[in-house]
């Protein structure tokens, strides 16, 4: 049996040194398959890029030639001619600022589409995922920390997608345009200091977010505790109040939270080191080749334009670098954000179809188990060597004290988990050899603790069969016995029954789980002790619904209350993993066994509950009826 917790390297890492080969595990959100539109979004973005990169290159030459036609070194300076070279040139050095913010700007908006569907298709490729994981994931969840790095992680995708698309490439080409331009118009001094500034710009920048990186791994922890913490207490919002423990949670949740303040910070406060040491970097080289340039100047090698050119492009370059330390920053930053939620699309699925599954033919159907070994954890075996056959169209009822392994039962034809021995089969045909889909679209379930989407009474029977006319989900209810109770409702089928159905009483809602049971139509019916929460004469209610129900369905019910399996075909008794006996109520009552000892309890346990109910109702009848059984 697969185990989710199996370690295997990350397809998406933001530790040092990994973050090309993250980036090209993220090229198919990039570049998306079977997307041509999108494609052609990318090239155009592209080639905006592109274009923008050019106007960037030409707009310091436009600038030069200003300063040297108003440097009044030129005799024609004073003529018409020398007014309208200046003024073509200005012209020339706004309309290049103008195309050059235009083309970044139809860039974005080209790009946009195409990061968005990275969003959207990772969001939906996680849910999905999600969903495939195994119960035993979802036992040992939590669900406000899972839905905080699904959330972190749909934002950092775009982060990633956009900068590693649009700026790491284009940013390293335009260091190479102008390192050309320095060596054709300065020399290669200039480009030496220019590399060596560059280098030390970018180590720094590399090393420092590096630092930074683990700083962010803890204030994500924080983040995911904290609001893990906050979405746990508001869903037991009543267990708080029956504590009154609103004060503890507060202080749970502010832990988190002080964790995250004090890691928000140090974040920040690095950030601050991290922008002033880039600062003290850059502008040493501006320095340094600024002092090279006057020097040129004062000797005649360079004029004032080149002067402000050799500046224009210092700041030109400031700028890329800059950005590229601030991308490189924001890709540390998504690819933090995101690798919680790439781990989580790393874990293998416990149960898988196999290759060839095919779907299940269902023509009894017959349920048969045969010597089924099963544990959770290999210590603590839980089934061990159970076999049973449920033939098409009965009833066999599982009974036994807690933790004999009846609820596992479920879990195991659910196919939840896969035995560890021996095999299950429906028609012949084992769980393991069909698909997960076939396999629970033939079976029904009425669990012992029903919870309800937080929609309407309606949405929630629909659910047993999306897409089911108005008629059905009303003769499903009626047939559940929850027909007038829902048409009396001042919204009818519209009645929002909140969250996880809160809003509805338990019998109520375990009659909307057994017409949403209804609706599917299934071939198999589970009844996981569905009335063992009820009062007595709420399960005799919803009983007689079970019966309606369960007719001429192949029918496994686990019960606690043994009262709801007397009319069963076969009833096993479990013990510690066994079946330690077989029969039918009457049968099992003449063996004088495990089961009969737990009839006789539940027998008492039912004699005072109606009693109580009794005194409750005619309290001076009760007392002639004890005083004369005392007799």
């Amino acid at each position: 049996m697969a185990n989710d917790s199996t370690e295997k390297k990350p397809s998406v890492n933001a530790d040092e040194g990994s973050v090309f080969s993250t980036v090209r595990n993220l090229w198919p959100y990039m570049w998306p398959e079977g997307r041509p539109d999108l494609r052609m979004q990318v090239v155009l973005a592209l080639g905006a890029l592109v274009l923008s990169k050019v106007a960037t290159t030409l707009i310091p030459f436009a600038y030069k030639g200003i300063i040297d036609s108003l440097d009044g070194t030129d005799a024609d300076s004073q003529l018409i001619l020398g007014l309208a070279i200046p003024v073509v040139l200005v012209i020339a050095y706004v309309l290049g600022n103008v195309l050059d913010a235009a083309f970044q700007q139809l860039r974005d908006v080209l790009f946009a589409g195409v990061g968005q569907h990275a969003v959207r298709k990772l969001a939906l490729e996680t849910f999905h995922h999600v969903h495939r994981l195994s119960l035993r994931f979802h036992l040992a969840r939590r669900t406000g920390g899972l839905s905080r790095v699904i959330e972190r992680g749909t934002k950092g995708i775009e982060t990633v997608v956009r900068f590693a698309m649009l700026n790491i490439v284009p940013t390293i080409l335009e260091f190479i345009v102008v390192a050309i331009i320095f060596v054709w118009l300065f020399g290669v001094s200039y480009v030496g200091v220019l590399v060596v500034m560059i280098w030390a710009y970018l180590y720094f920048t590399i090393k420092a977010s590096n630092w930074r990186i683990a700083i962010r791994r803890d204030m994500n922890e924080s983040d995911t505790d904290a609001n893990g913490k906050a979405i746990d207490s508001l869903l037991n919002y009543e267990t708080v109040k029956y504590f009154a423990n609103e004060k503890m949670e507060a202080e749970r949740y502010d832990r988190s939270m002080a964790s995250y303040e004090k890691s928000a910070i140090r974040i920040w406060t690095s950030l601050g080191w991290l922008n002033f040491g880039q600062a003290v970097i850059f502008y040493g080289g501006f320095l340094a080749i600024s002092i090279m340039a006057i020097l040129g100047v004062l000797d005649g090698r360079l004029t004032l334009g080149d002067f402000v050119l050799l500046n224009t492009f210092l700041m030109q370059v400031y700028r890329p670098l800059n950005f590229i330390g601030f991308v490189y920053r924001e890709l540390r930053q998504g690819l933090t954000d995101i690798e919680e939620m790439f781990k989580l699309l790393d874990k293998d699925p416990e149960i898988q179809d196999k290759p060839d599954a095919k779907p299940l033919v269902v023509t009894g159907p017959v349920i048969r188990f045969e010597d089924v070994t099963f544990h959770y954890d290999s210590d603590r075996p839980i089934l061990k060597g159970v076999s049973f056959e449920v033939p098409a169209g009965k009833t066999v009822a599982i009974v036994g004290p807690t933790g004999a392994g009846k609820s596992t039962i479920s879990r195991l034809l659910y196919r939840f988990y896969d035995v560890t021995g021996g095999r299950i089969t429906i028609d012949g045909q084992d769980l393991r050899d069909v698909t997960q889909e076939s396999l629970r679209s033939t079976i029904g379930m009425v669990p012992q603790d029903t919870v309800l989407f937080n929609d309407t009474i309606g949405y929630n029977i629909e659910y047993g069969r999306p897409g089911a006319s108005i008629d059905e989900v009303r003769q499903a209810a009626q047939m559940a016995q929850v027909g007038s109770f829902i048409e009396a409702l001042p919204k009818g089928y519209e009645t929002p029954v909140g969250e996880r159905g809160l809003k509805l009483s338990g019998g109520e809602k375990q009659r909307v789980a057994i017409a949403r049971t209804i609706l599917k139509a299934p071939s198999i019916l589970i009844l996981d002790e569905a009335t063992s929460a009820l009062d007595t004469k709420t399960e005799r209610d919803i009983q007689a619904a079970l019966d309606v129900v369960s007719r001429n369905r192949t029918t496994v019910v686990i019960a606690h209350r043994l009262s709801t399996v007397i009319n069963a075909d076969e009833i096993l008794v479990l013990r510690e993993g066994l079946v330690a006996e077989r029969g039918s109520h009457g049968q099992l009552l003449a063996q004088n066994g495990l089961y009969a000892v737990m009839w006789s309890r539940l027998r008492v346990a039912t004699e005072d509950e109606e009693d109580l109910a009794l005194a409750q109702e005619d309290p001076d009848g009760f007392v002639r009826r004890g005083a004369r059984a005392a007799e």
